[in-house]
């Protein structure tokens, strides 16, 4: 069915105006003023002006659940695919968090599977926490040769909770991330949790300067976890690296002002991007300092790109480039943070105070509060 979406304030993430979009077979086919195209099947919505933004992407979320820091009972639970959509995620990459026995690989790649029945555009890493990656087909080469799916492998540094990799480990594992890329077309990512020791980025860098390993294979994540990690992370990105910001924990001030910082000193916004971290098992310090609750809630994304727009007064051009274009461009996810012709029709609807009130995934409604968008009748949509 052809879906006309008229009158759109669009950000795709610049600012375009009020046109019309035309969508079908979940792509974009047409961008313009006053479309008129012929059909027999056209559905036409009207928004009078609404803001249109690109679908977000939640580039770490833990899908399946995650261990729990208070015992047993505090295991956290697999994410919904309507909590993404409730919150404009139309993209999410699922993960392992600090251990791999309660909660598997396997398991998270049955739950991307899952989320794309349901429409959401689902992807995964790899790996977990330690050098001894975990797998599912033999290694994390053939991992990314043979499951689609995949796009890198995640492993942890600079941490009392990692397995303290070598340099030459880390090299070893990055090898492996760049080969199977460069075999299935995938950039090739590994995603580097980040604690709080003295380390900080210190390894990652010598994997750039001793093993000349090209930066953008890198994503460290959580580098808004101290202050002074924050800085050395800046330090990284003026020399090209993409760092990622948690919004969800681990931040040691509101992730919307490490975003501004970063802006005003001179970095590249399309090199910061958000994250949530959503449905990780929080330790009780660490979810009453950052004021959530003890599973890391995944609303953060959304939170934070509305306050650099509206409390911080950047344009929504830079506020969107977090969760949009900037993710997208670290993933290697072509058709991803951006609307323009023939990418995929994954967007966001908000009104005139940026309350959002519509989700498109895959060129389907997928979250409608105010069932303006008549959504099919199989999509449960959450009222969180």
């Amino acid at each position: 069915m052809l879906q006309l979406i008229k009158n759109a304030q669009l950000w795709d993430p610049q600012p375009q105006g009020v046109v019309d979009l035309l969508v079908a077979f979940g792509r974009i086919l047409e961008i313009g003023k006053n479309l008129r195209p012929l059909g027999l099947n056209l559905k036409v919505w009207d928004l009078d002006g609404r803001t249109v933004t690109p679908g977000f992407i939640d580039q770490h979320v833990h899908i399946a659940g995650a261990g729990g820091n208070n015992g047993f009972s505090s295991l956290t639970k697999e994410v919904q695919a309507e909590e993404l959509w409730s919150t404009g995620t139309t993209t999410v990459v699922g993960l392992m968090g600090t251990e791999g026995i309660l909660r598997t690989l396997s398991a998270v790649y049955a739950k991307v599977m899952a989320m794309r029945e349901e429409g959401m555009s689902a992807y995964m890493y790899s790996g977990y926490y330690g050098i001894d990656s975990t797998h599912l087909t033999g290694s994390v080469q053939s991992d990314m040769l043979l499951l689609e799916p995949v796009l890198g492998c995640k492993v942890a540094i600079s941490d009392t909770r990692s397995s303290f990799p070598t340099d030459l480990e880390l090299a070893r594992l990055l090898r492996q991330v760049i080969l199977g890329g460069a075999t299935a077309r995938k950039k090739g990512i590994m995603h580097v949790h980040l604690g709080a020791l003295a380390s900080k980025l210190d390894p990652l860098m010598r994997l750039v300067r001793d093993f000349t390993f090209p930066i953008q294979h890198l994503s460290p994540t959580h580098t808004n976890r101290t202050s002074d990690l924050f800085e050395e992370a800046m330090a990284f990105a003026k020399v090209g690296g993409r760092i990622d910001l948690t919004t969800g924990a681990s931040r040691f001030e509101d992730p919307s002002k490490s975003f501004v910082r970063a802006v005003e000193a001179g970095l590249n916004p399309d090199l910061l991007t958000f994250s949530s971290d959503g449905h990780a098992g929080l330790s009780a310090a660490v979810a009453a300092k950052n004021g959530v609750e003890l599973c890391a809630p995944l609303s953060h994304n959304l939170r934070e790109m509305i306050k650099i727009h509206r409390s911080e007064g950047l344009s929504p051009a830079l506020a969107l480039k977090p969760v949009t274009t900037g993710p997208a461009l670290n993933l290697g996810l072509k058709q991803k943070g951006r609307l323009e012709i023939g990418c995929d029709a994954d967007l966001c609807v908000f009104d005139d105070d940026w309350d959002l009130v519509g989700v498109m995934g895959m060129g389907k409604w997928r979250h409608d509060p105010s069932g303006f968008f008549e959504l099919e009748p199989s999509v449960t949509v959450s009222k969180a």
